[in-house]
């Protein structure tokens, strides 16, 4: 294919900037000196007498410690960029419109949040981020059109699913007007937000998922109100639903249809695609729409074609392969007398989760412009062979646009470090098995480690047999315990200096570390790591100028085995546990999860009945930042209405207990008052917890 003259795409990105509109300068918050610099002061902030980390002296690099190797540890530069990076004071800093933008200090700006009462756990979303994904995304497909000679436009949609929260939705539809970027909708209360929101002429509004009569009708009057409605029929019975509004409301409607495509997925979601996809035609099922809409006289309605592979496609090939199928069914379609106008390419388009740049599940092998090169390339070529116009192209790319627009942050509340296994010396007296134990221990060396890791732990259920049998006493179990563990602390401290644990040694990690407590519930903030194992980036936004020498998995708040995460990127595959500072007393240590803006609040659920999180949306202005909203997380209050409590009558079944264990002398006058303040306090609170000294 001719290649076209190719436009600078960082030009298209600052042309594109340059014409958004400016953000409101109302409630400008003066942000700290430093925010668009590396390194800054931050106001000193005391809460509940304890020191806050400006009180204490200030860290300092670790000998033989960079921030290049924090940098490379958590492999911020592979998932970050151009938004994420650490700064020379061993901070995460956050650039929000990428590299034609100043930067923000996540730590400061965690602080400063802090000194206004809006408290960790804590969901940032930067809103400049939003929109330097879309005008990234735009200028793209730009660049794909000029380069092939395309003659083409690309009318983007933002599938509404992805995240449905009202601010998010109402910057989307502000920082897409200049490229006409629309809305999909996946169900009536989707189609119901995007109808009130979306208010720019000409986007598109594509109308997809399951339709009842009330949904056809609401999506063909809508084109009333000026809404570009495309109703894409995924069952066979929506076509006559779709005819029968039609001729009862005397609305043409501009149709397309959902063709279940036999190129195959890949992922978790390979099986939205293929025969037995949930939603979509079958080949046949096309043809006898396409016949039913000609003999009801709305062929010319049908002007789009739709297909969806799955999301987080990993591989540029499997889209490739859906590309060059459905093109070929776009052009039949448009044979068979259709008024063929879009081809909608559905979503896939995937985030590199762990920075490895791979066809892995948490990755993908391509970067935005490749896909956009392939799509428009692949769609040109095969109605150039078919001598037909080439549609406008649609994509509702969710993930790629809000992942990375939003960071969770999380308080540690405290840690259950790796027990001390100190060994003091054996006895002669002492039960064989705690000498051969310490003999083991004695004699590990680099040569033998793996050896002595096995003997080790064979030695350790023996012990564990004599105590069953009576032949070890309780004190004699425990030191045979400590010894083993003595042991496997000098053989992993041994394995560690090679780069990769030979593959009996695996679980040693998992078996030592420490479990960090964290002030978060994963089943609320980030159930995609407990349904199905998606990683996130995980990392300290602090401290990173030292060495982080603790390995732990983290723990959340619930009462649930699976409150947990213990599965950590990394350059194979994944790792077990994740390099962790030490705690210190009366300092708090705060971790980011990074590429979570997809999904994850509208799919969370009140496990335990922890709520929503703090929300702050953060615009960056000349002066640094202002905070554009606060949206506080829910009390305890709101999250007891959602199970049909009433909080004003549980206070009182509580002060008709508490006076009549007054009359039965079971508690005193003051301790009822201090139960009940707590109780009502309570009922009012952020349903996390609140900072405490952080004690080793």
């Amino acid at each position: 294919m001719n290649r076209g003259q190719e436009p600078d795409i960082q030009s298209i990105l600052q042309d594109k900037v340059s014409r958004r509109l400016d953000p409101p300068e109302d409630h400008q918050i003066p942000s700290p000196a430093t925010a668009t610099t590396e390194v800054g002061d931050q106001a000193s902030h005391s809460r509940n007498g304890t020191l806050d980390a400006h009180d204490l002296p200030p860290s300092q690099p670790t000998a033989g410690w960079s921030v290049e190797e924090s940098e490379k540890l958590y492999r911020i530069r592979g998932w970050g960029e151009p938004y994420f990076s650490v700064n020379a004071a061993g901070r995460v800093t956050v650039s929000p419109q990428g590299d034609r933008g100043g930067s923000l200090d996540l730590y400061e700006l965690v602080q400063s949040l802090e000194q206004r009462d809006i408290h960790a756990p804590l969901l940032i979303r930067f809103s400049d981020i939003l929109a330097d994904r879309i005008e990234r995304l735009n200028a793209c497909f730009a660049k794909a059109i000029a380069r092939y000679n395309y003659s083409g436009r690309y009318h983007g949609v933002f599938p509404v699913k992805c995240n449905q929260q009202r601010h998010l939705i109402e910057d989307l539809v502000r920082f897409g007007q200049p490229h006409q970027f629309g809305l999909e909708a996946g169900s009536k209360p989707e189609l119901l937000i995007a109808i009130a929101s979306l208010t720019t002429p000409g986007a598109l509004l594509i109308c997809n998922g399951y339709k009842d009569l009330e949904y056809v009708e609401t999506a063909m009057l809508s084109r009333r109100l000026g809404h570009q409605s495309i109703i894409v029929l995924e069952q066979l019975d929506e076509v006559a639903l779709v005819i029968e509004s039609s001729r009862r409301l005397q609305i043409q409607p501009t149709l397309g249809i959902r063709a279940k495509l036999s190129a195959k997925g890949i992922g978790r979601w390979g099986s939205s695609a293929g025969d037995r996809a949930k939603f979509g035609l079958t080949i046949p099922e096309v043809v006898v729409a396409v016949e039913q809409l000609r003999a009801a006289g709305l062929l010319e309605a049908l002007q789009l074609l739709h297909f969806h592979i799955g999301s987080q496609i990993s591989a540029i090939s499997v889209i490739k392969d859906a590309l060059r199928e459905a093109s070929q069914i776009y052009v039949e379609l448009a044979r068979l007398g259709a008024n063929m106008q879009y081809l909608d390419v559905g979503g896939g388009l995937g985030v590199d989760y762990d920075g490895s740049k791979s066809k892995s599940a948490a990755s993908k092998n391509y970067n935005m412009q490749n896909y956009a090169n392939d799509v428009v390339a692949e769609v040109k070529e095969a109605c150039a062979e078919a001598d037909i116009s080439v549609p406008i192209l649609v994509s509702e790319s969710g993930r790629a646009i809000a992942s990375h627009q939003s960071v969770l942050i999380m308080n540690v509340l405290g840690s259950s470090i790796s027990q001390d296994y100190s060994v003091a010396p054996v006895q002669a007296d002492e039960h064989l098995i705690i000498r051969n134990l310490y003999e083991t221990y004695q004699s590990i060396d680099p040569d033998n480690y793996q050896e002595a890791y096995h003997d080790a732990l064979q030695f350790k259920e023996e012990a564990v047999s004599l105590f069953g049998f009576g032949y070890l006493s309780l004190q004699e179990r425990a030191r045979a315990e400590r010894i083993c563990g003595a042991c496997c602390t000098k053989i992993l401290a041994i394995a560690r200096q090679d780069n990769d644990l030979a593959d009996d040694l695996e679980d040693l990690e998992r078996r030592m570390a420490s479990l960090y407590y964290t002030n978060l519930s994963v089943f609320q903030s980030a159930p995609d790591t407990w349904a199905i194992d998606q990683l996130f980036p995980i990392m300290p936004i602090h401290r990173l100028e030292e060495e982080p020498t603790q390995r732990g998995t983290l723990a959340d708040l619930t009462c649930d085995s699976d409150g947990k995460i213990d599965q950590f990127i990394h350059a194979r595959d994944t790792k077990a546990v994740l390099e962790l500072h030490p705690l210190r007393s009366g300092e708090s240590y705060y971790l980011g999860m990074f590429l979570n803006g997809a999904y994850q609040e509208v799919m969370g659920n009140l496990h335990n009945l922890f709520g929503d999180t703090n929300v702050v949306h953060i615009d960056l202005t000349p002066q640094g930042y202002h905070i554009a909203h606060v949206v506080k997380g829910d009390t305890i209050t709101e999250v007891l209405g959602y199970v049909q409590y009433e909080a004003k009558d549980l206070l009182e079944k509580v002060r008709k207990q508490s006076e009549s264990a007054l009359q039965q002398q079971q508690i005193t006058l003051p301790e009822a008052q201090l139960l009940l303040k707590n109780y009502e306090r309570s009922l009012r609170s952020y349903t996390y917890l609140k900072s405490v000294d952080l004690a080793d």
